[in-house]
């Protein structure tokens, strides 16, 4: 992925948190203030994107696609993850055998 896709991605990322339209005029924006340079169609590639997709549906679908996908993970943990109590193993300490027990010293 090149800087400039990466750049329009994240501006895209950071105007859907903060609730705002994703167009292509506020993706550069937040790209120039960034002061990031991309090409200028960047910005309208990402903006038409997301007005065909939901990217709320695409950061919780990461990973349901087939083969490059599959190994991109998400960050930030899901609701149902949060929820889940943690679950911890008892493990029974092994005792150590002293020199005592066996009836022998290695200074006797």
């Amino acid at each position: 992925m090149s800087t400039s896709e990466l750049a329009c991605a994240y501006a895209a990322l950071a105007l859907h948190d903060d609730g705002i339209a994703i167009t292509a005029e506020k993706i550069a924006a937040v790209v120039a203030a960034a002061g990031l340079c991309v090409e200028s169609y960047w910005p309208s590639l990402f903006a038409k994107l997301a007005e065909k997709r939901n990217i709320g549906d695409l950061l919780l679908n990461v990973g349901c696609g087939g083969g490059a996908a599959a190994s991109v993970a998400v960050a930030a943990p899901t609701a149902s993850a949060a929820a889940a109590p943690a679950i911890e193993e008892k493990r029974e300490e092994p005792k150590e055998e002293s020199d005592d027990d066996m009836g022998f010293s290695l200074f006797d």
